[in-house]
């Protein structure tokens, strides 16, 4: 077991939280991580890089000087690739590229669970009793970060309850070097991106026993997440017998 320190928003310690280190993994596995980050990372690609040509690029389409006598070499305007400010020669004009990776859902979950093991064993992460403030004051979250010991790029998770979260989320939005994310949004990617990981101790409990817990054949089987199936009544039609009696009606 994993004894992690939780603190309070003056930077004391105010208890400590056990975490299975089984139930991350039990060993950060360096190659399960950096699949995972390199699939979030491809995600974020739109494929949608585009350059002009030189009848795209706008402005005039007048002779920049006359033909003959200055001595120099023939142009047109003032759009050729040679030119500063002109088109490519060869302009990306291909349809938009696909750039998706895809892993398991048991994999990324696992990959996710490794990469906060990680930040334990680097004392990387600091669980807070509450993130809940009075009103929304950026000092009031500014003086929580240094009581924290906090100097590099921090994550900080919020509570899926935008209304819980809300003091929060407007305290922390201008702040350099801090990245606001959902409960639902830690993954690997995000947490590996940032030194630290600032979340509330029930944030992450409840992280813990949620969907990302489902690391196995229950992920796929079972879901936690997943939406209720609604019930086919008795006797009722089917396929294509239920098509065809709803084209009937």
């Amino acid at each position: 077991m994993l004894d992690v320190p939780v603190y309070n928003k003056q930077g004391a310690k105010v208890g400590a939280i056990s975490i299975d280190e089984q139930s991350l993994g039990g060993s950060v596995n360096a190659a399960l991580i950096k699949q995972a980050f390199v699939m979030y990372h491809a995600n974020l690609r739109q494929g949608s890089a585009r350059t002009k040509t030189r009848a795209d690029v706008e402005g005039s389409t007048r002779k920049i000087y006359k033909q003959k006598g200055t001595g120099r070499a023939r142009h047109g305007d003032k759009r050729p690739p040679q030119f500063v400010g002109g088109g490519h020669g060869h302009a990306k004009k291909r349809t938009r590229e696909d750039y998706h990776l895809s892993m398991p859902v048991k994999m990324r979950r696992r990959a996710n669970r490794n990469a906060l093991l990680s930040k334990i064993r680097d004392q990387e992460i600091r669980v807070v009793d509450s993130l809940a403030f009075d009103g929304p004051r950026t000092k009031d979250f500014a003086a929580m970060i240094e009581a924290l010991k906090i100097d590099r790029a921090a994550l900080v998770a919020l509570s899926m309850d935008a209304g819980a979260a809300q003091n929060a989320r407007l305290s922390a939005r201008n702040l350099a070097d801090v990245t606001l994310c959902r409960l639902d949004q830690l993954t690997a990617f995000n947490m590996l991106n940032h030194r630290y990981l600032v979340i509330a101790k029930a944030d992450l409990e409840a992280w813990l026993k949620g969907p990302s817990s489902q690391t196995t054949k229950a992920a796929k089987v079972t879901p936690m997440n997943a939406a209720p199936r609604r019930e086919r009544k008795a006797g009722a039609p089917r396929g294509r017998k239920a098509a065809k009696a709803g084209g009937e009606a």
